[in-house]
């Protein structure tokens, strides 16, 4: 009988998958639940993480032509109704305030709410009609087009079920608003925002992903077109990663937003919006970690490395930390991605085998411990958590400071090439009914259950679609949706026309759509 290997997280994903992801989170110290319902206390770790993702993006963007501002974190309730679909789309997950002040009731003394507003607000779900405002102030003439704004913020959407990260009550994120003369600008910003996604995803968060359009159901509210990234976790569900609309002249029309053009004419401006939020650290979480816990991408490592000193005496760690300044002194120097080296000492008072395995759930990407017999000898004992934890060796200290940054290079590329294998087996092209049915079914599950079962099974089937599907009640019944219709991708061989017919309806259809469960 095989004795079950010893893990840092239980339950393992395959024996639990939305518990594992739950208990990765806590033993790298990420997040947790606050007092107020749906929202997260994101801690240091965690928010080191968003903080490295916000650097790299910032600059991504400036990079394009934008620069940042701050709109008001409250909507007033009008300026929603003024676009019916974006209004109606959003309806059932506003936060709304009513009241400007708090009173003590004369009877109990406790606090309640009053001063009751002439127009209630609405906590922003998104910042569309607020900024449309603004931008109807600052737009006049074709000159003064485009504005290119981006805003990092909160948003509040009053979420049903919620999970650290991937979907809380309140986020964390980026939203760019975008004004411009003509349609082709504002399709052509929207596809290259669409592009930096793609680019920030593959390079920092080591994270495949499939560029697409949303079918007409799945659109943002209010917009013409909706563009996606598609990541496919471990447990072979889809996750929404980040998106670009092209508002088309929506919004404009509700907020007013006209110019004169060069021929003296009076002309609605055409808009876009995206956004990327704290839910990309959800899925770093679920595309790289094991049962082991956490595994950070080196570019989004808080920590580069982490010295662990080991000693038996006092007089001993003195010699062994000294040597350890001096490592961390010499390596911090040496540059890396849009810095340097990010290298921290572990000088707790805890045994080196308690801080090793610490360090391992919380995915730094290189280990390195220090003793008297490395000390004595310039060498240096390395572990790297995209190996075993017992998978550690010994290397002169001169040859290994050569090596940091090659390591910390091929760790990023190998995370990342073992997600794409991971994408490209799991995606099946499928042209029936009941073979779609059994792909999206648990193996052993009676297929008439309506059960909402957790296992790892699917993937993202590859179908072909037509408008007349949308809605069809097996999509309802699997909790099945169209994730995208594919961008070209020659590296994973879809998004391009392929006449057939509909999986659904048979009727005819030019291309094969995305279809997962999704979170």
């Amino acid at each position: 009988m095989n004795k079950k290997a010893q893990t840092a997280i239980t339950p393992t994903r395959e024996e639990n998958y939305p518990e594992w992801y739950q208990q990765v989170v806590k033993a790298a110290d990420l997040a947790e639940n606050s007092p107020v319902r749906g929202c997260m206390v994101i801690k240091p770790y965690g928010y080191a993480i968003w903080e490295n993702m916000q650097r790299i993006l910032d600059d991504m963007f400036k990079a394009t032509g934008h620069v940042n501002a701050y709109f008001p974190l409250l909507i007033p309730l009008s300026f929603l109704q003024k676009e019916a679909t974006h209004v109606e789309g959003f309806a059932k997950e506003c936060a709304v305030v009513t009241h400007h002040r708090l009173e003590a009731d004369p009877q109990t003394g406790l606090l309640k709410p009053a001063g009751e507003l002439d127009e209630p607000y609405i906590i922003r779900p998104t910042s569309e009609t607020i900024i449309g405002h603004a931008y109807s102030r600052w737009v006049q003439s074709y000159r003064d087009l485009p504005i290119l704004i981006n805003q990092w913020a909160n948003v509040m959407r009053w979420e049903m079920r919620t999970r650290l990260f991937l979907r809380t009550s309140e986020f964390l994120w980026q939203e760019g608003h975008t004004a411009h003369a003509t349609k082709e600008e504002a399709i052509e910003e929207t596809l290259q925002m669409l592009q930096v996604y793609e680019d920030f995803s593959h390079h920092s968060v080591a994270l495949p992903v499939i560029k697409g359009l949303k079918t007409p159901d799945e659109t943002f509210p209010g917009a013409v077109d909706t563009y996606t990234i598609e990541a496919m976790m471990q447990d072979r569900k889809a996750l929404q990663a980040g998106t670009s609309h092209f508002l088309g002249q929506n919004f404009a029309k509700a907020s007013e937003i006209i110019f004169l053009d060069k021929d003296g004419e009076r002309r609605h401006a055409w808009t876009t919006s995206w956004g990327m939020t704290t839910r990309m650290i959800g899925a770093l979480i679920m595309q790289h970690g094991d049962d082991d816990g956490l595994i950070v991408p080196p570019k989004l490592a808080p920590k580069h490395i982490v010295i662990i000193p080991v000693s038996k005496n006092d007089e001993e760690r003195a010699k062994i930390l000294a040597t350890c300044e001096r490592l961390k002194k010499e390596w911090q120097a040496i540059p890396y991605a849009q810095g340097f080296v990010r290298v921290d000492i572990d000088k707790r008072d805890l045994g080196g085998g308690e801080k090793g395995w610490d360090h391992i759930k919380k995915g730094v990407p290189i280990r390195v411990e220090v003793g008297p017999r490395e000390m004595a000898q310039a060498q240096v004992f390395v572990g790297r958590r995209d190996h075993g934890h017992r998978d550690k060796k010994v290397i002169a200290e001169a040859t290994f400071k050569e090596q940091i940054t090659g390591i910390l290079d091929e760790i990023q590329n190998t995370i990342f090439e073992r997600a794409v294998q991971h994408l490209k087996s799991n995606i099946k092209r499928i042209d029936s009914l009941e073979e779609f049915e059994a792909f999206f079914t648990a193996p052993g599950k009676n297929k008439n259950s309506q059960d909402d079962d957790q296992g790892i099974f699917g993937g993202f089937a590859y179908c072909h679609w037509n408008l007349a599907a949308m809605g069809h009640s097996l999509l309802k019944k699997l909790k099945v949706s169209p994730r995208c219709i594919p961008l070209p991708n020659d590296r994973l061989g879809i998004g391009f026309k392929e006449p057939g017919s509909c999986l659904f309806t048979g009727k005819p259809s030019e291309q094969r759509v995305i279809f997962a469960r999704s979170y």
